[in-house]
């Protein structure tokens, strides 16, 4: 008998009370989008089945480790940083009965009071595709301004992600990694002003960015335009 004999296969046991849900926001250059699943239905079944890509953790895994595994199994994606942002525990947030239906069929406890653990992230569209697994039958990217009812209170999430991420990005510049290594100030200003949802003086921002020293100009221009060349930036490594 060997040493391979005694392993034994691992047999997760799913955690009734406690789920992770991901919100992945994705950029086009001109809009931003999150990342939703439409759950596998029963014929005749016209109960709200679009949700994010959540699910219960195991007990024997961490919860990072669960967003990363339950957002590769719903949508695929992977080696993505994902970031908690925030606990939900209202007693009744899985309760509703447009929810009953799904819950009794892919839960073994229904009634079970669920937490679950926010984690937001900020992906470049055109850098994956996503496809639909497990228990999701669809999976797809939708504008922010036009997010429909979700399942449980994941619009709650979603809205609170956004805000989250705007904080973010505001304090801590996260998502300038989404721009090209090489940008003119107009992808800049896209930027900018698909993540705070609001217009910006095309003068005003200009100053503000080159003052604030985030950026430096480099010698080259657009290439391959209809339009006038505009000059190429890059981050500043001290910015």
């Amino acid at each position: 008998m060997t040493a391979d004999d005694y392993i034994q296969p691992v047999l997760h046991t799913l955690n009734p009370h406690v789920s992770v849900d991901c919100v992945v926001f994705g950029f086009d250059r001109s809009a931003l989008h999150v990342l939703l699943i439409e759950r596998k239905r029963e014929q005749g079944d016209l109960r709200i089945k679009t949700a994010l890509p959540g699910d219960l953790v195991w007990e024997d895994e961490s919860l990072d480790e669960a967003a990363s595994r339950v957002l590769k199994e719903l949508t695929s994606l992977e080696g993505i940083f994902l970031k908690q942002f925030r606990a939900f525990g209202d007693p009744n947030r899985v309760r509703d009965v447009k929810d009953l239906d799904w819950l009794s069929s892919f839960r073994e406890q229904p009634q079970a009071r669920v937490i679950t653990i926010g984690y937001y992230a900020f992906i470049r569209m055109s850098d994956f595709e996503p496809e639909a697994s497990s228990f999701a039958s669809r999976v797809f990217w939708q504008d922010i301004h036009s997010i429909p009812n979700l399942a449980f209170d994941h619009n709650q999430i979603t809205e609170e992600a956004i805000e989250v991420l705007r904080a973010d990005f505001e304090n801590r510049k996260a998502g300038f990694e989404l721009l090209p290594e090489k940008f003119t100030l107009s992808q800049l200003q896209s930027l900018y002003e698909c993540i705070l949802d609001r217009k910006l003086d095309k003068r005003n921002f200009r100053k503000k960015v080159l003052k604030e020293n985030l950026i430096t100009p480099l010698p080259e221009k657009q290439t391959g335009v209809l339009h006038k060349p505009a000059q190429l930036f890059e981050l500043s490594q001290h910015g």
